[in-house]
């Protein structure tokens, strides 16, 4: 089969003939149809700091994706030939503590496809039944590949407890974007966005933002104070990743307010963790991924019901020969969720 690989440790994916995966006994084949790419991805590409140190090549790459199963173990008793599906990146041992309580998506030995093992840029992979999500025939193929990152963005916005509250996004990027409809959908009244990037933030105001800023603008803090009765807004959700976008919200969020920090930093991040923490008495939440399964019941739901539409978010959908495009049309920031296609001519399994 053609697949996406990440061969050495070095910039840069090849597109390679590899083995179809085997499968064992309670394992599921998938012919990947549709798969999105994520700025996990892009880290993976670029062989940043964070890529260097998780990473060990070779290795093929992505983890959002929805496909029709192919093949099933002999023990597998749920999932069916033929059925279309995606899955939960995250393959967990099931025996930890924090499997055995609920919190499985935070497994101590955790891997995760597309980083820890091998991914979804391929014409199939191979999951686990445990992971695999049956596709309600409502949701489109295109909304189907990208449920992982649109799940990142509802586990966000639920673990901060949005309702009735303002909230600033820092990072629009696809999963800030998804963020919006997201927290206008669970009840928050007031949603600013904020990022480096004009065309990023043009499409946060046609997702629902309230306001939109520069992360430049020189009196960004005073300006979201003033808006929010000089208290500062009760809710961030921080996408971005970036060292200064954290400390920036961090200083806008009011005291005793919640953070709930998604984004991944490339390297070590330095604050004032006085004054902008345990001084404020904020809450700070790290989110990962997703609840399994709460927050793929919540993600779908918001999908079928039309309060959630991630039409405006996929801007590109490309055939998978044109992965250099799309990781430039990222490098860019010209594309807010690119989705690559992977039917067409494909090997048997």
């Amino acid at each position: 089969m053609r697949a996406l690989v990440k061969p050495g440790p070095a910039p840069g994916f090849v597109l390679s003939e590899v083995p179809v995966p085997s499968i064992g006994p309670t394992d599921v084949l998938i012919h990947v149809e549709k798969a999105g790419l994520c700025g996990t991805d892009y880290h993976i590409y670029a062989w940043d700091s964070w890529a260097q140190h998780r990473v060990k090549p070779p290795l093929i790459v992505g983890h959002e994706f929805m496909g029709t199963v192919a093949a099933v173990g002999d023990a597998v008793r749920a999932v069916r030939v033929g059925e279309r599906v995606s899955a939960e990146g995250h393959i967990v041992d099931l025996t930890c503590l924090l499997c055995r309580t609920g919190q499985a998506h935070i497994c101590e030995r955790v891997q995760i496809i597309g980083v820890d093992r091998d991914g979804a840029f391929a014409e199939y992979v191979a999951i686990p039944e445990y992971n695999v999500w049956r596709l309600d025939p409502a949701i489109p193929d295109e909304f189907a590949a990208i449920f992982d990152p649109l799940g990142n963005a509802v586990h966000t916005v639920m673990a901060a407890g949005v309702s009735v509250k303002s909230v600033a996004i820092t990072g629009v990027g696809s999963i800030g974007l998804m963020a919006i409809p997201v927290a206008r959908a669970a009840g928050a009244t007031t949603v600013y966005a904020i990022d480096v990037n004009p065309a990023k933030l043009e499409l946060a105001r046609r997702l629902g933002a309230d306001e939109t800023f520069l992360a430049t603008q020189a009196d960004l803090v005073a300006e979201i104070r003033r808006r929010t009765r000089g208290d500062g807004v009760d809710v961030l959700l921080e996408m971005s990743g970036s060292g200064a976008a954290i400390d920036q919200g961090l200083q806008f969020l009011r005291n005793g307010g919640t953070a709930a920090l998604l984004g991944i930093p490339s390297d070590n991040v330095s604050l004032n963790l006085a004054e902008r923490i345990i001084f404020k008495g904020l809450t700070v939440l790290g989110i990962n991924g997703r609840r399994m399964f709460e927050t793929w019941y919540e993600t779908e739901a918001l999908v079928k019901s039309g309060r959630v539409d991630p039409r405006a978010i996929i801007t590109h959908v490309l055939p998978y020969r044109q992965f250099e495009h799309a990781f430039d049309l990222m490098r860019k920031g010209e594309a807010a969720k690119i989705v690559l296609d992977f039917k067409g001519d494909i090997a048997k399994p």
